[in-house]
């Protein structure tokens, strides 16, 4: 934990079960300038994390008999104007090929602006207050050209999930917040986990997250701890702590909040281009590099983060919280991969990193 914060996060928290019980520690700072280390069960916003809730109330739903895995979406949502031929499996399993509004990034380096993201800089500081509907955030995505045809490509996109949560609601008739409470926030006493959807404050404990952009050739460092979480909506907005995230993904894995068919679909992965990363539906399925699989989903955006790791069958969890300085170069981006590796090695492979592995 300490390398970690070495690499340059400003603080981070860890939680992790196994047969032996509860380990629970952090490292590094709450707040810049202060010595104080993060709370270890502070709240934090855990960005795409939110995707994992998402996918379940989606399948909670199936269960329920509301929607079916490969109805299209058209059929719920058309007023939007979809293509036919994406069904709710492929916004979970992002292989729609819809336009992700926060940005698309391709292979050949060339970008497609979006909403103004993190990746906008100033303009995001800026405008971090602004409120994004959903349903506009939906149609500015399906103006855009599609990345693919639907269900012949896998790229990750922020629209799948919000198009997921526009999808709840119209099913249900209610707001995603008061189904979360419903299928999975009351059912697992989950007090620490709120779909904020608006909101701008954070409940009390937490560390704080940063932004640095630059404004007329100066540098900057402003405090984000507050922010508008609309511009990525379903996509990335719940908050949520470190024992709720073990709690969900223990008893997601361990077949507490879907039948075992439903769970079977969401934990069978589809090819990605990432090295040793499957994606099922709302979640990764990680090889470990020792035979293993690890069922993962990670979530970061404006200086917060969230890691949650579970062995298959939910014996041995790793979450964690960050905190950092974000920027809209993403430079903390590799430092926070090696990092999140050298923590899944040490949990799930008795400390045994993979050189191989280590070395990406």
């Amino acid at each position: 934990m300490e390398e970690i914060v070495d690499s340059g996060l400003t603080g981070i928290t860890l939680r992790v079960h196994d047969e032996r019980g509860e380990w629970v520690g952090s490292a590094g700072v709450s707040k810049l300038g202060e010595a104080a280390k993060p709370p270890t069960d502070g709240h934090v916003r855990i960005g795409s994390n939110t995707k994992t809730f998402t996918a379940t109330l989606v399948l909670q739903l199936v269960a329920e008999g509301r929607i079916g895995l490969d109805t299209p979406v058209a059929d719920c949502l058309p007023e939007f104007g979809p293509d036919r031929r994406i069904t709710v499996r492929m916004l979970l399993q992002h292989t729609s090929g819809v336009f992700n509004f926060t940005g698309e990034y391709y292979e050949d380096g060339t970008v497609v602006a979006g909403i103004p993201a993190t990746t906008a800089g100033k303009e995001w500081v800026d405008n971090r207050f602004k409120t994004y509907r959903p349903a506009e955030l939906a149609r500015l995505a399906l103006s855009r050209p599609a990345r693919f045809e639907p269900g012949t490509g896998w790229s990750y996109s922020n629209t799948n999930y919000v198009l997921a949560r526009l999808l709840i609601e119209q099913v249900t008739g209610r707001s995603v917040t008061e189904e979360m409470q419903r299928l999975i926030l009351g059912p697992l006493g989950l007090s620490g986990t709120v779909a904020p959807t608006t909101e701008t404050e954070i409940a009390e404990p937490h560390a704080h997250a940063y932004f640095r952009y630059e404004d007329a050739g100066e540098e900057k460092t402003v405090d984000v701890t507050s922010l508008n979480p609309s511009w990525i909506s379903s996509g990335g907005d719940m908050i949520s702590t470190s024992r709720d995230l073990h709690t969900f993904i223990s008893a997601l894995v361990s077949g507490k909040l879907l039948p075992a068919e439903l769970l079977a679909e969401m934990c069978t992965p589809h090819p990605t281009p990432i090295p040793g990363m499957g994606y099922g539906l709302g979640v990764f399925v990680q090889d470990t590099g020792r035979g293993g699989t690890v069922i993962t989903h990670n979530g970061g955006a404006a200086g917060h983060a969230a890691l949650m790791y579970s062995t298959p069958d939910g014996s041995r969890t790793l979450t964690a919280t960050l905190n950092y300085v974000d920027d809209a170069a993403l430079s903390l981006a590799v430092p926070f991969q090696q990092a999140t590796q050298r923590l899944v090695d040490e949990v799930f492979c008795g400390g045994q990193a993979d050189p191989a592995r280590q070395a990406d």
